[in-house]
């Protein structure tokens, strides 16, 4: 471990020597506490250069067609049956990034043990839990699934799903890892403590999901069970199909390195993501990153050119995975308000953003791949997204999706 006068240095050299400053006051096992978040501070990255050099520089956009709905129904037998095979050779895995709170339901507790019944408990890790389960039922195998929490919910994460014995799942196809952190920095670029013996971190995104399965062991799990594609999917859409053997198929047969499930846009001011092309390789354009002729650019047919939007699940070949590894993501700046210890020692909890949050998300990961295969599903058969208390993408809209689907609340 750092020496305290390693760390000063180490500060001094890069402006963050205020993170010692409550340091003679600490005890030892305090004192100890800080100088392994110091060491573990990689000071010489982009955030910590200005905000200037993080800015994301993006390139030439142009539209990427899909497999859409007719064409995947002409081969849908043939797919499945590629990717039944898949699960059962043992050769998919499936990834859930559960590491947020349910802090926008007004629910202080992870998001996936939401409750989202009328007349009985259906919990969300328990909607997703029962569509995964359709299908391996289907393949007479189990898909290896890998839970990301974060350092907040990991805990009460676990202790939910084994009291509820998983919802059925077996127990040792479950495993678990954390999400990394961030440090938050002020208006200043100054790294906040959030004690006077610990630095204020964050969740790094959900494009650090693969990288926290390397820092946590889990990519010897992976290669030791001979797991070729790994399926990525986001907690708070109930109507997630996981593992989905047609996706699966279509992918594979495709020679794809990645997979992304695409549902077409209800209108060309929907705020969505869209998949597409960026300088040749796939990539997604956020809505607000579109012009105004892109948004309303239309094909002979009539259909949107950029049309394709993404629902926060992919699938990626591991082997192409790997190349990502100690690559520098393009990072998202969030103005936050963040609560820090301030000069005098006090808790302080501001009222207006003071300081940013950095994260890396998994649509990065998508512009690293060479092939992206945009794979149409039905809106209302599978995305049902729980993120706000009320209106758009609320429980309540969610809650009719999954009746209309036949789910009984």
């Amino acid at each position: 471990m750092m020496t305290y006068e390693e760390a000063l240095q180490y500060l001094t050299a890069h402006g963050q020597a205020h993170l010692l400053r409550f340091y003679p006051e600490l005890t030892a096992s305090q004192q100890e506490r800080l100088l392994t978040q110091i060491e573990e501070l990689d000071l010489d990255r982009p955030q910590f250069q200005g905000l200037e050099a993080m800015t994301q520089k993006r390139g030439q956009f142009a539209p990427l067609g899909a497999l859409t709905l007719d064409k995947i129904d002409v081969h849908r037998d043939e797919y499945r049956q590629i990717g039944l095979k898949a699960i059962r050779d043992g050769k998919v895995g499936a990834v859930l990034l559960a590491g947020g709170q349910g802090s926008r339901l007004g629910f202080d507790h992870p998001k996936g043990m939401y409750n989202m019944g009328k007349t009985r408990t259906l919990y969300i890790f328990e909607c997703l839990i029962e569509n995964l389960k359709k299908v391996t039922d289907a393949a007479q195998a189990y898909v290896p699934l890998l839970v990301m929490t974060s350092q907040q919910n990991d805990a009460e994460t676990r202790a939910f799903l084994q009291a509820h014995d998983y919802f059925g799942y077996p127990a040792d196809a479950v495993y678990f890892f954390q999400q990394e952190t961030e440090p938050a920095v002020d208006e200043e670029g100054k790294i906040l403590l959030a004690e006077k013996d610990s630095i204020v971190l964050s969740p790094n995104g959900n494009g650090g999901w693969f990288s926290s399965m390397q820092r946590a062991g889990m990519l010897d799990l992976v290669q030791k069970k001979g797991i070729e594609w790994l399926n990525v999917f986001a907690v708070d859409n109930v109507l997630q199909q996981i593992a989905d053997p047609v996706f699966l198929g279509a992918t594979i047969a495709s020679g794809c390195a990645s997979g992304g499930k695409v549902v077409s846009k209800a209108a060309p001011e929907e705020r969505v993501g869209v998949l597409c092309l960026e300088d040749g390789k796939p990539s997604i354009v956020e809505y607000y990153e579109m012009t105004e002729e892109m948004r309303t650019r239309r094909n002979d047919d009539g259909s949107l050119a950029y049309r394709f939007g993404v629902i926060l699940n992919y699938l990626f070949r591991v082997s192409e995975l790997m190349d990502t590894l100690g690559s520098d993501f393009p990072l998202h700046v969030a103005h936050k308000k963040i609560a820090y210890v301030n000069e005098q020692g006090e808790k302080v909890t501001p009222d207006a953003p003071n300081g940013y949050k950095f994260e890396t998300l998994v649509l990065d990961m998508v512009h690293m791949q060479e092939s992206c295969l945009a794979f149409e599903v039905e809106r209302e058969k599978e995305f049902a997204p729980v993120k706000n208390a009320e209106g758009v993408d609320s429980v309540a809209t969610a809650q009719a999706l999954l009746e209309k689907n036949g789910v009984t609340l």
